[in-house]
């Protein structure tokens, strides 16, 4: 913690806090606590496998290494679990990705290349409520957008729902029921430099040029993008030529052809290299839990997702320099 403190400047981060999430000036009640405090505490989360609010509260407050990284002392009171709540809710998507650029941006100003080549892959997530069956799905959905689905049954607005967008796939001939998360890496240094979440019926292909273009973090173009077969295709083909980006995409064979020798040469030196966004994937799904979605909203996952690649970021570039 001691090594990410040294490696971010945090004070460009905590301006970006304030633009999204203005600290009150009112002199009643108790003061406000910085935003950037809050943040890091939802940091200690990823990085220690902190499974609730109420847990990261005790935490915080039982560890004299937490109160140092949050630069608090022994004496100042912890934000209580509501406060994390709240907060984590006042975030949107944009402010993420804003934050996760500008961590970028100093990794790449401090000597990390980061879009030499980037490795672009997807997997699927497991729904945090049990699965209902495409008939009761449908229903539910058209439930949700009356008058009567939008209340329960007292009359009050809901203030917690079943997760209705994750839907069914079918995956090796195995059904899943979740949601999908499609991510691009650094192939150098394994950053991890975008990730979007999906129903998990939506196919892989279409997300490949949204992946590209949320990775691109400094002046320097992207020279390669690495991917497996299910993005083969023309559109994506096209869409890196139109850029000026080279063809990293593993090829596939297709009705009426067969892979020449070269091709499945190719395909073997791209799988040597791609490998390294399934490594992202490992390490978040034996030390985040991510093979299953902590929300049953698809934008609270999205920015759990995103507080993930921060984190995951955050530990990664301090390994790096320390080294370095």
């Amino acid at each position: 913690m001691e090594q990410i403190n040294a490696t971010v400047d945090w004070s460009r981060i905590e301006s970006l806090l304030l633009r999204n999430y203005p600290v009150g000036k009112s002199f009643e009640g108790n003061d406000a606590y910085p935003p950037l405090i809050l943040m890091k505490c939802l940091l200690l989360q990823q990085w220690f496998k902190i499974d609730s609010d109420p847990e990261l509260e005790t935490q915080i407050n039982d560890r004299i290494s937490f109160k140092k990284f949050l630069g608090l002392s022994f004496d100042d009171p912890t934000p209580d679990h509501s406060t994390f709540s709240r907060f984590r809710g006042r975030f949107s998507k944009d402010t993420m990705r804003m934050i996760n650029h500008e961590l970028l941006s100093q990794f790449a100003a401090k000597g990390l290349t980061i879009n030499e080549g980037i490795a672009i892959d997807a997997r699927l997530v497991q729904a945090a409520s049990h699965p209902l069956s495409n008939e009761i799905l449908q229903k539910e959905k058209a439930k949700s957008k009356t008058p009567q689905g939008k209340v329960d049954k007292n009359g009050k607005a809901l203030k917690f729902s079943r997760d209705l967008e994750s839907d069914w796939t079918v995956k090796n001939d195995v059904a899943h029921y979740g949601i999908k998360e499609h991510a691009s890496v650094d192939v150098k240094h394994g950053f991890v430099l975008s990730t979007e979440m999906t129903p998990a019926s939506h196919h892989d292909s279409p997300y490949f040029p949204l992946c590209v273009a949320g990775s691109c973090h400094t002046k320097e173009p992207i020279k390669k993008v690495f991917a497996d077969k299910g993005y083969f295709g023309k559109p994506n083909r096209e869409f890196l030529a139109l850029n000026k980006i080279e063809d990293g995409i593993m090829r596939k064979t297709t009705a009426g052809t067969e892979l020449t020798k070269y091709e499945k040469e190719r395909n073997k030196a791209i799988s040597k290299v791609r490998y390294i966004v399934e490594q992202y994937f490992g390490l978040s799904h034996l030390y985040n839990r991510a093979y299953r979605a902590r929300f049953p909203q698809l934008i609270k996952n999205a920015l759990d997702a995103l507080f993930r690649q921060m984190a995951f970021n955050l530990s990664r570039a301090s390994k790096i320099l320390k080294t370095a």
